[in-house]
């Protein structure tokens, strides 16, 4: 009787320790947020965006998404000094426009764009966001706020 209380005694013990060291083990896929936004502008006649949080400074939007990018700001005003692009790999609600992933290259990925009928490429900065390249990723692009401190 001794021997079965202490054998479950120190079942119950591993169980918890499991369980609570499981809950406090840092998930990179949780710890982010579901919507995130980066405010892109014009420098040097290309689509570029900062982010110091993630290290990123002036990362440019090449290979196709630049063109995505002008396709969709088309009718926002002021674009190329900054607009608002909120993103998510889930559905949001006033997401203008779907990117559907297509291939990996070049150690970034491909994705097509229902809206405007055309492939562009993102680059590893895509990594900075997501732990792997999402299935479809869900855009907002809308004017930027006059509380937003300009970029640069």
């Amino acid at each position: 009787m001794k021997s079965t209380i202490f054998v479950l005694g120190g079942l119950i013990v591993i169980a918890l320790s499991a369980a609570l060291s499981l809950r406090s083990y840092p998930h990179k896929q949780n710890d982010m947020n579901s919507l995130m936004v980066i405010v892109p502008y014009k420098y040097e006649g290309m689509w570029v965006f900062d982010d110091p949080v993630v290290g990123l400074n002036k990362e440019p939007f090449i290979a196709g998404i630049d063109t995505l990018i002008d396709k969709a700001t088309a009718t926002t005003p002021d674009a190329e000094h900054g607009f608002r692009a909120i993103f998510s790999a889930m559905p949001f609600p006033g997401a203008n426009f779907k990117l559907e992933w297509r291939r990996e290259d070049s150690g970034g990925n491909w994705y097509y764009s229902p809206e405007f009928q055309q492939e562009g490429w993102l680059c590893p900065a895509l990594f900075k966001y997501f732990p792997t390249a999402p299935p479809e990723i869900y855009v907002k692009v809308e004017p930027r706020g006059s509380e937003l401190p300009a970029n640069r």
